[in-house]
């Protein structure tokens, strides 16, 4: 890749996997603000390490590992903001309609409510396992082993389903 390539190939790899971006941002951010401020972080962290790619891997998965990596740290700096400004905000992402009262999408509005009260790793765990990743690939973009991925969704999943049966009696 030439240096005049780069540009080009590079908004060409982002706007393939753009996807990814959004839904990190989405499963990260509240407001509208700060999900335009953190997808702009992500595409320059990218940008940045365009060139330590690693073909070795998937192109999504370096793209998640990145945008997951980016994501965590800006939720933590806006929580320690939020606290500091506002202790009453209860972080809970809705992105369900709300003028809509079907029993299944109120189950995905406590669903997310429950994933977005989750410890920032297993957030993003949760977020690729609703994307249907592999264990392998979860791995790879966590940066943890299979196993630990398996025991980590298995202790989640059980986190969850005590929160649904205590909403549901």
């Amino acid at each position: 890749m030439t240096p005049t390539d780069k540009p080009d190939i590079f908004i060409s790899a982002i706007e393939a996997n753009k996807g990814i971006i959004y839904k990190v941002a989405n499963s990260y951010c509240k407001s509208a603000e700060d999900r335009k401020d953190l997808i702009q972080e992500i595409v320059l962290q990218l940008w940045k390490s365009f060139n330590n790619y690693n073909e070795q891997f998937k192109f999504s998965t370096w793209v998640y590992r990145i945008a997951l990596n980016v994501a965590i740290s800006f939720y933590r700096k806006e929580n320690r903001r939020q606290q500091v400004s506002n202790p009453l905000t209860d972080g809970i992402i809705d992105y369900v309609d709300s003028n809509v009262n079907s029993e299944a999408e109120e189950d995905i509005r406590f669903l997310q409510r429950f994933i977005s009260e989750l410890k920032e790793l297993d957030k993003a765990l949760m977020l690729l396992y609703l994307e249907e990743k592999s264990h392998k690939e979860i791995a790879e973009i966590i940066g943890i082993s299979e196993t630990n991925v398996a025991t980590k969704i298995g202790r989640i999943k059980s986190i969850l389903k005590q929160k649904f049966s205590g909403i549901k009696t």
